[in-house]
């Protein structure tokens, strides 16, 4: 797995499905000089984890941009199933209301960029090229800075969750870095070290 952890985070341009609407140059630049990004992976529209997360997403998206983060997620889907996905209403399984983009990685590059593509290429005994694994994401979450430099990452197996508590405790310790300085030692949290 790559580290990404203090280098530029890998830019693209890819189709978007943004509050209902399909942008077809979406691009994380956007943001430069302006917010922190925390943009997240996850395996598949139409499955059972994933809405769970990018509805949580959705439901505390008001203390992300309190804290000046744009929220972006991505997924290998094409943007015609993120849109068809955020019609659904959430009572059928749907996310409908997610306002924040959602990147359309069909072609997988952007995934492979950020190294949380499942499977591999290899050969079979014949000497032809065939995939092994599932080509969709693992749970990547990373964390950029307004410079456009990856502070924080974490990626999980798919069947396995993340916290937004703790995303947001990582944006808390950075901006408290960046601001006061000081570091923050294990479990340090906003309200109670400041």
């Amino acid at each position: 797995m790559a580290v990404l952890v203090g280098k530029r985070a890998p830019s693209f341009r890819a189709p978007a499905v943004v509050d209902g609407k399909i942008e077809e140059e979406f691009s994380l630049d956007r943001y430069l000089g302006k917010k922190y990004v925390l943009f997240y992976f996850y395996p598949a529209d139409f499955s059972r984890v994933c809405p769970t997360e990018i509805l949580a997403f959705q439901d505390r998206l008001a203390e992300f941009e309190e804290r000046n983060v744009a929220v972006v997620g991505c997924s290998t889907d094409s943007q015609h199933a993120h849109l068809a996905w955020q019609l659904q209403p959430r009572d059928k399984g749907g996310i409908c209301g997610v306002r924040y983009p959602l990147v359309a990685d069909s072609t997988k590059t952007i995934s492979a960029n950020y190294d949380v593509l499942g499977g591999h290429y290899d050969y079979t005994p014949e000497g032809e090229m065939t995939y092994v694994g599932s080509p969709v994401a693992y749970r990547g979450l990373f964390l950029i800075d307004q410079d456009g430099i990856v502070r924080h990452q974490l990626v999980n197996d798919r069947p396995l969750g993340r916290s937004l508590t703790e995303a947001l405790r990582m944006i808390d310790a950075l901006q408290h870095y960046e601001t006061e300085g000081e570091v923050c030692p294990v479990d340090w949290q906003a309200d109670k070290n400041v």
